[in-house]
């Protein structure tokens, strides 16, 4: 397992897929399907071999649709908001 592949497809899901960011246009899987294959395209294209992305190939989809159907909202008004007041207060809560 390339350590750097998994930091790297991690960062790029947080990246690509916000949580709570679905649309009704298309179905989870069918969502998860495309991004997955995206995925793999920009992996070769950043420089990972195809050993290193073969070896996560099993690991990944799953995790792809994990983050597809997450349906939590995140706003990020009020984290940049928190942020800020423990930057102020410097109690880091």
């Amino acid at each position: 397992m390339s350590q750097r592949f998994v930091r790297w497809f991690e960062t790029w899901i947080e990246e690509k897929i916000p949580p709570g960011a679905n649309s009704d246009i298309e179905s989870h899987e069918v969502r998860a399907k495309r991004l997955t294959e995206q995925l793999f395209a920009e992996a070769a294209a950043a420089g990972f071999s195809k050993y290193e992305t073969d070896e996560e190939r099993e690991r990944i989809p799953p995790r792809v649709l994990a983050a597809v159907t997450d349906s939590t909202d995140f706003d990020v008004d009020a984290y940049y908001l928190k942020a800020q007041l423990a930057r102020e207060n410097e109690d880091g809560d």
